[in-house]
């Protein structure tokens, strides 16, 4: 596929802001328009591909940020633009398949990261888990398609996400460190770019590890040793 004029393209493969520009009549979670000026910040500085305007990798990236946008923040999915509602499918890593309304009801982070030692998904909302990570990732939490692989109508491509983690996660201290998680989707689409099915495939292990890699906070909210003999050791080195 080759490069096309952005305002030949549906609007929902244009940029995110001109689609929650035209959404006027959206019932929206928090009842106003999301605000994605700190995302773009972020994306402007530290995106490893900057795609040319209508080429395929910017039109899937641009499909998938509003696909994004629509299920984190428009409470009806009847209302999505980027998917065709009574025939959309979503899973992750050969997983349960899951419905626009089930994704609209538990949250996109419930449905893509499994019940895991570190994380819970069938014990979490859909505001709490948007909290979790939120406060995880203060500096925002953005995404980037990094190639693709196969145009329309089976678009195949690699992504990244990425934020510095400087918030607790849970009661895990922060590492200050950058956290990237990469992984596959396998995404089937309609002529006109809406998606039917998506796959996403990526490691949910790594991703956590990284998360709990700095050790548990005590009940003061500071970081705890994690040794349960530090208190031990400390006492015979005194004595």
């Amino acid at each position: 596929m080759t490069s096309t004029q952005p305002n030949n393209l549906p609007l929902w493969v244009q940029d995110r802001d001109k689609v929650i520009a035209a959404s006027t009549d959206a019932e929206w979670r928090y009842q106003k328009q999301p605000d994605y000026s700190r995302s773009k910040e972020n994306l402007a500085k530290e995106s490893t591909r900057h795609h040319a305007e209508g080429s395929l990798e910017a039109i899937v990236q641009n499909l998938v940020r509003t696909f994004e946008m629509e299920a984190s923040f428009k409470s009806n999915p009847q209302q999505w633009l980027s998917v065709v509602n009574d025939q959309f499918r979503v899973s992750t890593n050969g997983g349960q398949e899951y419905n626009a309304a089930e994704l609209g009801a538990k949250g996109t982070y419930n449905l893509f990261m499994a019940d895991s030692e570190h994380y819970k998904s069938s014990e979490e909302t859909f505001e709490s888990s948007h909290d979790i990570f939120h406060s995880t990732f203060p500096q925002g939490f953005p995404w980037e398609v990094l190639e693709v692989y196969s145009g329309p109508p089976v678009v195949t491509f690699k992504w990244r996400h990425w934020g510095h983690f400087r918030g607790a996660y849970k009661d895990y201290a922060p590492t200050g460190e950058m956290v990237e998680i990469v992984g596959i989707s396998v995404a089937h689409v309609t002529q006109d770019l809406k998606i039917l099915t998506v796959e996403h495939y990526f490691d949910n292990s790594l991703f956590l590890e990284k998360l709990t890699a700095g050790g548990k906070l005590d009940k003061n909210g500071t970081k705890g040793s994690g040794c349960p003999f530090s208190s031990w050791l400390k006492g015979f080195k005194k004595s």
